[in-house]
This record gives C-alpha cells, structure tokens and sequence, in this order.
C-alpha cells in the first residue's frame, strides 16, 4: 500500500467514486430530501432548507444579477474541492460568470467560479460544516470568495485572498444592517438591513 493510499484509508470514511454512487442513489430515493456532501475525507447531510433560508439566497440572486446581469448565481451546484482528499460540496449558490457550467456533469470543478455561498441552517452540525471545514475546502480549492451569511450570529462573513492548500487569508465580518462590499472583480454592494427579517 502506497503512503497516500494508507494515509486516505486512515483519514477517509470512503472513497470519492464510492461517494458519488451513494449521493447519485440518494438524491433518486429521497426526492432531494437531503443532499449529501463529502468534505474533510467524511459524509454529510444537508437537509432541506426552510424559507427563510431559500428568501435569503434568492435576495443575493435579486442584488447579484441588478449588480452584474453578467454573472450567473447557480443553486445547489455540485463541486469538485479538496485536491488532497477530492471533497464534494453542493453550496447553497455558487457565483460565476455566464453559462459557466454549461455541458458541466454534476460534479465541476471549481475552476472559474467567483464566489461560493452558504446560509447558515439551524442543524448540529452547522458550526462544524459552515465555519470551518468549508472555509478550509473552499479557500483551498482556489475560490476567489466565500460569503457565509450566519443566521445564527446576524452576521455576513465575506472570506478572501485563497491560499492553496490552507484557506482563506482575510475574512470581514459586518452584523446584518451593515453595508458589505463584494470587491473587484465582484464590484458589488450588499445593504444587509433585509436580512434582519429572515432570521428565528
């Protein structure tokens, strides 16, 4: 057995090709009840939204395309990260430019995509999955930007300057009320007052 070979099968629950027949099998049984991820060498569930949360991800969409009509905001889009442990992330939207994933399977890689988004859910393992493991994943694959907007703090945390391999350098945190500018390339200006309404 190989060093790397060794080290996956004391890190990894599974293989990556062994995830994907799961989720593939899963998202035909459960009607996407629940949608699965694999991060960190492990298996998670992302369950079903709530309103609140599906409000707050198109009120990004309504601001992202008045902004930049260029751009397109995806939901739900499968991505390749990690390229040590070769994650799968289905972020709550993923920001790109134009008809970027056209003739993409389900699983795409990150390359090109601007900003990845995640709304916090109100589930157990949310603190572990949203503000560390993704931030980590998602900054070591290369993506520009996370926007984590955190219903559970009132806060909009905006992760820049990816350092491949680590994470993200810079994070800026505004609470919910606060103006939050997306920087170039984005070039986009968030008033975050709404998303007082849309929190428990």
């Amino acid at each position: 057995m190989t060093v790397m070979a060794e080290r996956m099968s004391q890190t990894s629950q599974m293989s990556v090709e062994q995830f994907e027949r799961i989720a593939a099998f899963a998202a035909k049984e459960t009607d996407d009840a629940v949608r699965l991820e694999f991060i960190n060498g492990r298996i998670g569930a992302k369950k079903v939204a709530d309103g609140d949360h599906d409000t707050i991800v198109m009120w990004l969409a309504r601001r992202c395309m008045r902004a930049r009509p260029d751009l397109d905001l995806y939901q739900g889009r499968g991505l390749r990260i990690e390229k040590y442990r070769q994650g799968r992330a289905r972020p709550d939207a993923v920001l790109t430019p134009e008809s970027h994933f056209a003739g993409s399977g389900e699983w795409a890689d990150p390359e090109g995509v601007l900003m990845v988004v995640e709304v916090t859910s109100y589930d157990s393992d949310t603190d572990r999955r949203d503000r560390q493991e993704k931030p980590a994943a998602y900054g070591a694959s290369g993506i520009p930007f996370y926007l984590l907007i955190d219903r559970d703090d009132c806060s909009v945390k905006l992760y820049s300057d990816p350092e491949p391999g680590k994470g993200y350098a810079t994070t800026v945190r505004k609470l919910f009320g606060a103006q939050l500018s997306l920087p170039a390339p984005l070039g986009i200006e968030l008033d975050t007052e709404e998303l007082k309404k849309y929190v428990d």
